[in-house]
């Protein structure tokens, strides 16, 4: 009878601290069993969005008429470094004795998509409960276990997540492309990397074109404190006109 609960986690120091808490002591392959319970964790990413190549082999050639590259929907596929691990834990999530699953990835947007790719990439069809947690004390995990909720309470925060992906494939693969074949050199566009770049890019330059100029404070000493004159109408604490200073002391 199929009576057994798996909980997914996404490191292994986590799954560890989860089997300890619910009696899971048995080491298996990629997993810990005990106690009415199976612990498995992710590793990370196991499932991620296919390239455009492997949707569509015509995408091995980068070329202009291909592009926009825009998919009805985006395919996922199981990556090939972390792949052992995820036989395992669709291996527990399709066996008979397995009545429940309880997600424990990371309590967040990205933690949620790690396990929905991986949940939807296996085929699993059972009841999903959700361990939303921010602390891994014995305590915690138990109060956590108490009050989980359906997966179901956590589909809008799945939809962002699958968004936010899906939005980055797409400028991406896309913009990748396009700057790549219309500069004749490979060039790394991302949405937000391109932009963090170029904030980097500019505060660079900002600083290699700056020249230093003298400034002048005025400053007050009133016995208990020291007043620090300010410019009433642009709020600044210094002037570059020693004109502007002098007369602001002489008054």
């Amino acid at each position: 009878m199929a009576d057994e609960t798996l909980i997914v986690a996404e490191k292994p120091s986590v799954a560890r601290d989860i089997a300890r808490v619910v009696g899971a002591k048995i080491k298996a392959d990629g997993a810990f069993t005990g106690g009415g319970y199976v612990v498995t964790w992710a590793l990370g990413h196991l499932v991620a969005l296919s390239d455009p190549d492997e949707i569509d082999p015509k995408y091995k050639k980068w070329r202009a008429q291909d592009l926009p590259i825009l998919p009805e929907k985006i395919p996922t596929k199981v990556l090939p470094k972390t792949r052992a691990q995820f036989s395992v834990v669709k291996k527990w999530m399709r066996d008979d004795a397995i009545s429940r699953i309880i997600c424990a990835t990371d309590s967040g947007r990205e933690g949620e998509l790690i396990f929905r790719l991986i949940y939807h990439q296996a085929g699993c069809k059972k009841p999903v409960l959700r361990l939303w947690i921010s602390s891994m004390t014995d305590q915690a995990i138990r109060e956590g276990i108490k009050n989980m909720l359906p997966s179901s309470a956590y589909d809008a925060l799945y939809a962002s997540a699958r968004c936010r992906a899906e939005a980055d494939w797409l400028v991406g693969m896309n913009a990748s492309r396009a700057f790549t074949l219309r500069y004749n050199a490979l060039l790394s566009i991302g949405r937000v990397q391109t932009p963090t770049l170029n904030l980097i890019v500019r505060r660079d330059a900002e600083i290699a074109a700056f020249e230093p100029r003298p400034y002048w404070e005025i400053r007050a000493n009133f016995g208990d404190y020291e007043g620090l004159w300010i410019d009433p109408e642009s709020k600044e604490t210094r002037t570059f006109d020693e004109a502007t200073a002098r007369r602001v002391k002489q008054e």
